[in-house]
């Protein structure tokens, strides 16, 4: 993989930790600010849900970064692949459910990487 690619795909990584972190950790300070639709008074009942999404985003940004690690370069181009997959279908169905800015906050960082990392 290229510079740039690996350069996106910890990006792409860091964004998905600070998104485990506020859903697990900062629900009910930090989510209100970004999603300001939701209504206030909903953020403590469903914590726990948040948590468990906050549990995949973490799950997502351990794959990029283990894509990173992998000495093989065609095994980290597949595994860097299914990961940045995950994440650009995720952020879809987050546009479709939740937000449109999803769209753009990880799927098309999530798309930009996966063209960089398939012409390298």
């Amino acid at each position: 993989m290229s510079i740039f690619s690996m350069g996106l795909i910890t990006l792409i990584a860091i964004l998905h930790i600070y998104i485990l972190w506020f859903e697990m950790f900062a629900w009910e300070s930090r989510g209100p600010k970004i999603f300001r639709s939701f209504p206030k008074d909903l953020f403590a009942p469903t914590k726990t849900m948040a948590a468990n999404q906050g549990l995949y985003n973490g799950f997502l940004a351990a794959g990029l970064i283990w894509s990173l690690l992998i000495g093989d370069a065609e095994w980290a181009k597949n595994v860097a692949l299914f990961f940045l997959g995950c994440v650009f279908i995720a952020g879809a169905y987050g546009a479709v459910t939740a937000s449109k800015r999803i769209l753009y906050v990880q799927s098309v960082p999530a798309a930009l990487a996966i063209v960089l990392v398939l012409l390298t």
